[in-house]
């Protein structure tokens, strides 16, 4: 085998998937297929024999999750990549893997491209992000979203924070400009407020609170 050839193993807790990636990987002179693995404990288990380069794991697994093994796998080679797969486009859980160390995350069924794709972003770059992927967690970062307030009072609290007037923001959401009042009237009662100064600032507050929480 050439040197330069990188270990992939692939924990998958769906048996019917082994076959598809034996073909995926079958010839391939840039990645060789050590292995596919139903949990994160067989893998460890094999560690040994197969010392992968990349790790392609399920993010949600019975037993140890594909998130949680993170920690062990990193523990036996500080050096490898992680590419975690879910079938769940959740930020949530996107999130909390790239915080334990995953160096990229592919959504489920993953095609043969797709999974080549993030292999080589991984070697140049370091990390591999989907478009879905990098969408999902730029769209976290710059809506605003308060479970305090309606959808319309998020709304109009966004644009707010921009510098919109009443009356800007009555023509960008196609509403009359006593409508925004009115809405903004509610906003201020929620927030024990009885002006935009202080509402923008405890606004920023809570805003700085969710993302210290985050």
């Amino acid at each position: 085998m050439k040197t330069n050839v990188l270990k992939i193993a692939v924990i998958d807790n769906d048996d019917k998937l082994g076959g598809i990636y034996n073909q995926y990987f079958q010839g391939n002179e840039q990645y060789e297929l050590h292995g596919v693995y139903s949990s994160v404990h067989s893998l460890l288990s094999n560690f040994g024999r197969s010392h992968p380069d990349i790790i392609i794991c399920e993010a949600l697994l019975n037993g140890i999750s594909g998130i949680d093994g993170l920690e062990y796998f990193y523990r036996k080679n500080k050096d490898l990549k992680v590419l975690m797969m879910s079938q769940e486009n959740d930020f949530k859980i996107i999130k909390e893997a790239f915080k334990k160390g995953a160096s990229g995350y592919l959504i489920k069924p993953i095609t043969k491209d797709r999974l080549f794709n993030a292999l080589d972003a991984l070697g140049q770059h370091g990390i591999a992000l989907e478009l879905d992927v990098a969408k999902k967690i730029i769209d976290s970062f710059q809506t605003r979203s308060f479970d305090v307030f309606s959808k319309k009072e998020n709304e109009i609290i966004e644009l707010l924070t921009q510098g919109f007037t009443y009356k800007m923001i009555a023509d960008k959401l196609f509403v009359t400009p006593s409508a925004v009042n009115f809405h903004i009237q509610n906003i201020y009662v929620k927030l024990n407020v009885n002006s935009k100064s202080e509402a923008l600032r405890k606004l920023k507050e809570m805003e700085m609170q969710q993302l210290n929480a985050a």
